[in-house]
Order: C-alpha cells, then structure tokens, then sequence
C-alpha cells in the first residue's frame, strides 16, 4: 500500500472533488482518496498493483485534467 499526491489542475469546486473521488474509488485496490480543489490536489492510497497510470486514465475518463 502506497500515498500518492497527484495534481489535478481543473477541479472547481466540492462537485470536482466528488467525482475525481467517486472515479478513483471505483479502481480496485484503492482504499482512501482525498481531493481537494483549492490546492489542486488529490491524496490516493492504494495497492502497489495499482499504477500512477490506472489513476490518472480514472480521472481523465471522469473529464478532469492530470498535471505532469
């Protein structure tokens, strides 16, 4: 199990962070996730099996943007 900080650069609002959430949650071996919009940040533990890509594919799919 690992933390991981990933920077979404387009999340308004509470809305934003509760669909980055629901996608993130939606991937197997993720346990927590945290987003927060007023510093463009996502909190994520998950499995070791879980890729930086599997996450970022998530929250793209969900229409919000990955920085990096």
């Amino acid at each position: 199990m690992s933390k991981r900080t990933i920077t979404v650069t387009d999340m308004a609002c509470t809305g934003c962070e509760e669909n980055v959430t629901d996608a993130l949650e939606g991937i197997d071996g993720v346990s927590t996730v945290e987003a927060d919009h007023e510093t463009d940040t996502v909190e994520v533990e998950a499995d070791d099996g879980v890729s930086d890509d599997d996450l970022a594919a998530a929250i793209e799919d969900a229409g919000y943007e990955v920085a990096g």
